[in-house]
């Protein structure tokens, strides 16, 4: 028996029907309930065919972009190019991956007429996803001329060219709690930067960890960075900057080089270990190194090059392994263990480090050094140069043998 509808069934089905055909198709429903003066829209990516068109949904205003979790593969740079914009995904849940070959970056952020300091963005903030790249690929997000740009919970991994680069985003740009990993090129380009936050991140096996170029008051504290092809922080060209509480080890270069006029930087309560060199000022004025522990390093713990002066040394331990009598010492390698070298350079503070079992020495001089006072220091196991000192002051220092020859 064929079944029929009642018309009670047949009335209630139209009103079905007709209140579905009004909805509408091309936008997400939270849109249409806005009704707060001066709200702006929270867009969901997940109810557009592709994350270009929901960053572009959200007009000159700017707005919040919710990113669902997934996979989402891109060939083409996401670009966004407008000011007070949110883009936050779900953790790393949230994974762009760049499929491009050509170079070019997963994610773009720049203003629609071209970069320029004319032409620049405001605050941008990008939060909570995982973007990866390959070999051939660009960097994972690169930002060009945008003040207050907010990268955060961010992880960024195995890119051809540079984790996150950033190109004279002048104005107070921060890179905080995310993760920067096994990118070809540098972990974090800052490039022309003014007011720059880095904290809490963590960098691992990059060429470079982090590049500061031609900028301003870099803070970067409380970083672990380990295992990088290359060097470690790099920063030339900047004045009045700060590094500090980080976690620098086992680099292949330098943990940390300033080159190209740096002046006023403070270099402190770092732990260097391990890496192929310690500190290299290679051309740096008035700044001070203290309280940093310079443990294995191979050569050169601290150097300070015939381009550097004016510098204050207080406060750090240089050391190897030793962990005291009679215990098993924690590394075989523990005699790559290296000191202070001043070459060349003239008006260095030395005080109050301890350096122990370092080699070849704990003080090493070389080429026309002069005007340095050498006070206040112990040195146990290991042999210095500092008596031979020319123009300078040395005294009160605590020369020790081994102390196992004590005990």
């Amino acid at each position: 028996m064929t079944p029929t509808l009642s018309m009670r069934q047949i009335s209630v089905l139209f009103f079905v029907l007709m209140f579905a055909a009004a909805m509408p198709l091309t936008a997400p429903a939270q849109e249409n309930a806005i009704k707060l003066p001066g709200a702006r829209p929270v867009i969901d990516a997940g109810a557009y065919f592709t994350l270009q068109a929901a960053f572009d949904a959200l007009g000159e205003g700017g707005g919040l972009v919710r990113l669902p979790a997934g996979q989402f593969e891109i060939s083409e740079p996401i670009v966004i190019r407008g000011n007070d914009i949110t883009i936050e995904g779900a953790g790393a849940a949230t994974h762009i991956k760049n499929t491009n070959t050509e170079g070019k970056p997963a994610i773009l952020v720049e203003h629609a007429q071209g970069a320029s300091r004319k032409n620049s963005l405001w605050r941008v903030r990008l939060a909570n996803f995982r973007v990866t790249g390959n070999p051939l690929s660009g960097a994972g997000i690169e930002a060009r001329h945008v003040n207050e740009i907010f990268i955060d919970g961010v992880t960024v991994s195995e890119h051809g060219s540079d984790g996150i680069h950033l190109y004279f985003c002048y104005e107070d740009p921060r890179v905080c709690d995310s993760l920067l990993t096994y990118n070809k090129g540098t972990g974090l380009n800052l490039h022309g930067c003014h007011d720059i936050v880095v904290s809490a991140n963590q960098f691992e096996e990059n060429q470079d960890a982090l590049h500061c170029i031609d900028a301003f008051n870099l803070t970067m504290t409380g970083n672990n960075l380990d295992d990088h092809l290359g060097r470690g922080v790099v920063i030339e060209n900047t004045y009045g900057s700060v590094v500090s509480g980080n976690m620098i080890e086992e680099c292949v270069g330098a943990a940390i080089v300033l080159d190209r006029d740096c002046y006023g930087i403070t270099l402190s309560a770092n732990v260097v270990a391990h890496n192929g060199e310690g500190i290299l000022l290679a051309d740096a004025h008035g700044c001070a190194v203290s309280a940093n522990t310079f443990t294995l390093m191979k050569a050169n713990a601290l150097y300070i090059g015939p381009g550097s002066g004016r510098i204050a040394v207080a406060g750090n331990s240089f050391c190897n392994s030793y962990i005291g009598k009679n215990k098993v010492r924690r590394r075989q390698d523990d005699l790559a263990a290296a000191g202070l070298v001043i070459d060349g350079a003239e008006n260095i503070v030395v005080s109050g480090n301890v350096f122990s079992s370092v080699r070849p020495k704990a003080f090493e001089v070389r080429g026309k050094t002069r005007r340095i006072v050498f006070a206040n220091n112990v040195l146990v196991d290991a042999e210095s140069d500092h008596d031979n000192l020319p123009d300078s002051i040395v005294a009160d220092n605590l020369v020790s043998e081994p102390a196992e020859a004590k005990e």
